[in-house]
């Protein structure tokens, strides 16, 4: 059971400490530091994108345009069509293959109009972007320094729960403090608790009938992974 107190002083003064890095995580300092690292962060590679989207449609747009003018080249074929009926075509063919080459024309026009939008409109995205980098740029180096500010003026109060921490931790034997400290990483918070009612205080879960014995020294919960005991 003196191990479990000490690992229970120590969670108390952990407590602190947790509620010390809350104030820290949750701070607006830190929300806009971090939003700005974000988005600094992924600029680079949506500036990239755009730049690939916005050539790979000025890409299609021209071949697009080379189409309409090889259409238009077949269309001119057509220009002599009453030489062609004095020599005895059949005028109705011509006449709809002129319709379809027609029809193709303003088909490929409408493409061509509609990636002309959309290469406008990438590019208007594109420039959004780099001058929302540029300013995200110059709030960045603000907002490191005051989130900076704000850790430094805890700095202190941190130290001293630290220094109490490790004096509490020379009671508590390697392996448990360990373990301890494992879940501490995975934000788990408090990690030791007593039994409520015969159940985890956490979860509410009841331990195991083969485990009751062990309940003394303390176990981990199935269900949670926390530490549970049985007070005497």
């Amino acid at each position: 059971m003196s191990q479990l107190k000490a690992i229970l002083n120590y969670q108390t003064m952990d407590a602190k400490l947790y509620e010390l890095e809350k104030v820290l995580a949750e701070s607006e300092e830190r929300k806009t530091y971090v939003k700005l690292q974000k988005f600094l962060k992924g600029a680079p590679e949506r500036l990239d994108s755009l730049e690939v989207k916005a050539q790979a449609l000025r890409a299609e747009a021209d071949a697009l345009a080379a189409q309409y003018a090889q259409a238009e080249a077949t269309l001119g074929e057509f220009d002599n069509l009453e030489e062609m009926i004095k020599g005895g075509a059949d005028i109705g063919f011509y006449k709809k293959e002129a319709q379809k080459v027609v029809d193709r024309l303003k088909k490929i026009r409408a493409d061509i109009n509609a990636l002309t939008a959309n290469i406008k409109a990438t590019d208007e995205e594109y420039q959004k972007l780099k001058k929302q980098v540029i300013s995200a740029q110059k709030q960045y180096e603000d907002a490191a320094n005051k989130y900076k500010e704000l850790k430094e003026s805890k700095a202190g109060e941190r130290g001293e729960i630290e220094k109490e921490l490790k004096a509490i931790s020379k009671e508590i034997p390697a392996e448990m403090l360990a373990k301890y400290q494992t879940k501490r990483k995975e934000k788990m918070f408090p990690i030791v608790g007593a039994l409520n009612f015969g159940r985890c205080w956490f979860c509410g879960m009841e331990p195991p009938i083969a485990a009751q014995s062990r309940l003394s020294a303390g176990i981990e919960c199935d269900n949670c992974h926390r530490v549970i005991y049985k007070e005497d």
